[in-house]
């Protein structure tokens, strides 16, 4: 089921080419400074730094307690999930960096501000990084964890990570487009890390 939703999430992000700039023009004229500064203070809530270094912090942890005699099956999950969300993105980042510096695309404001659009590839410029989304990968990931751990949540794990992924477009930090692709490579890096790395841990709907 993961499989199949990040697939299609892809394919939209594909369509969604086709309007993006329409679309990020739009969000552009249209959210007020109000609603952009409410938005730029929950969208760090998806930046990797943030969950990679929680994930370390988990492991660690676990693993200290575990070898200074702490017992319990809850010590083991902490560390599987940590290792299985970390492993997922660096999955996830490998393939879209890859992406991000073969296709080279410029963000929304280069649009916005200077009239600059669209893709530079080849170039294996840092600057045009703005597709695939790295905080839509990551959010899906941890949406992907959370749902194994405390999968009577996964409405709310799930509807968080939409949220917090489509503040990048909102913002025009991003297009539509990178949202989209970027929510579907972390289903799916998240999906493919849990079932052949740690086939224990992830559900039987995966």
């Amino acid at each position: 089921m993961l499989f199949a939703t990040g697939f299609v999430l892809i394919l939209l992000g594909l369509a969604a080419l086709l309007v993006d700039r329409q679309a990020a023009h739009f969000i552009y004229d249209h959210v007020n400074a109000r609603t952009h500064k409410f938005l730029d203070g929950i969208t760090h809530y998806a930046k990797a730094g943030h969950w990679l270094a929680a994930a370390i912090l988990a492991l660690v942890g676990a693993a200290l307690a575990k070898h200074f005699g702490g017992r319990g099956g809850d010590l083991e999950l902490l560390i599987n999930y940590s290792l299985a969300f970390i492993a997922s993105l660096t999955l996830g980042s490998a393939v879209l960096h890859a992406i991000k510096l073969v296709l080279g695309r410029r963000r929304p404001r280069d649009d916005m501000e200077m009239g600059l659009y669209g893709f530079m590839p080849l170039s294996f410029n840092l600057e045009y990084n703005s597709f695939p989304s790295g905080h839509a990968l990551t959010i899906c990931c941890v949406a992907v964890i959370f749902t194994c751990v405390w999968p009577q949540f996964w409405p709310l794990w799930f509807g968080v990570a939409a949220i917090l992924a489509v503040t990048r477009a909102l913002l025009t930090a991003h297009f539509l487009s990178d949202v989209l692709i970027g929510a579907g490579i972390g289903l799916i890096a998240a999906r493919e890390v849990l079932l052949l790395g740690f086939p224990g841990y992830a559900p039987g709907w995966f």
